[in-house]
């Protein structure tokens, strides 16, 4: 299985909950690399900064989890990623990608310019790029699942706040990405599978739900945006 997202609550508990239920997994974080940005949470076993080839073991792997170094805006990076999850794995069954951007609150009319290639390259393109890569993978085997994971997030700035226009633009981008794959999932010989939850306090519950619906391998489910909701309901 290969994870691949922002450093993130959410992918946290996507990492935890798929080292209680797979023998192994490699790890692909995002960081948040915008001026000015704090401190992200880092997933579990990865450090702020991610260095080194990701062809190369790093020291502080153990035997499950496998911490791959990538640039998300580089279409020869993306094919590195996948190639070395592979042979770290053998073979790529499910990928899991989770668009959980970081807020970055900044006046449209005063952006860093360096932050819009940011936006571009690490939280845009890079998704554009893996998923290219990995639908190659799953057309060659004929199986395989991709899942496309993101929160439902609907929060107004306060009275005195700069709404966060860069983080929302890239989760924009990624639902509009997740629903013209969903769109064209029964023209494919592998599973695409949407999650989106709205209760943004329950990312372990959330967790525990996608990988509910990956063990079932339901093809009803196939194509479809499954939403985790209020009160635990699943829809």
């Amino acid at each position: 299985m290969l994870i691949a997202g922002n450093k993130s609550v959410l992918l946290s508990a996507i990492e935890a909950e798929a080292a209680k239920r797979t023998e192994s997994y490699v790890l692909a974080p995002i960081s948040n690399r915008f001026s000015g940005a704090e401190p992200q949470p880092s997933p579990k076993s990865v450090e702020p900064e991610i260095r080194g080839s990701p062809l190369e073991p790093r020291p502080d792997e153990d035997s499950q989890t496998r911490i791959l170094d990538w640039n998300p805006g580089s279409p020869i990076s993306a094919r590195t990623l996948v190639l070395a999850a592979e042979n770290r794995l053998g073979h790529i069954n499910d990928a899991i990608l989770v668009c959980s951007p970081p807020q970055v609150r900044r006046d449209a009319a005063n952006l860093n310019f360096a932050d819009v290639e940011m936006l571009v390259n690490d939280h845009i393109k890079g998704w554009f790029f893996l998923v290219k890569e990995l639908t190659v993978v799953f057309k060659a085997k004929g199986e395989g699942t991709l899942s496309l994971v993101y929160p439902d997030i609907h929060e107004a700035a306060g009275e005195d706040e700069t709404p966060d226009f860069l983080g929302h633009s890239a989760l924009a981008v990624f639902r509009s990405l997740t629903r013209n794959l969903l769109s064209a999932a029964f023209s494919e010989p592998f599973l695409t599978l949407g999650f989106t939850g709205s209760e943004t306090s329950d990312n372990a519950g959330f967790a525990a739900f996608i990988f509910k619906q990956l063990e079932e391998k339901n093809r009803r489910g196939n194509g479809k945006l499954h939403k985790y909701g209020k009160l635990g309901f699943f829809k």
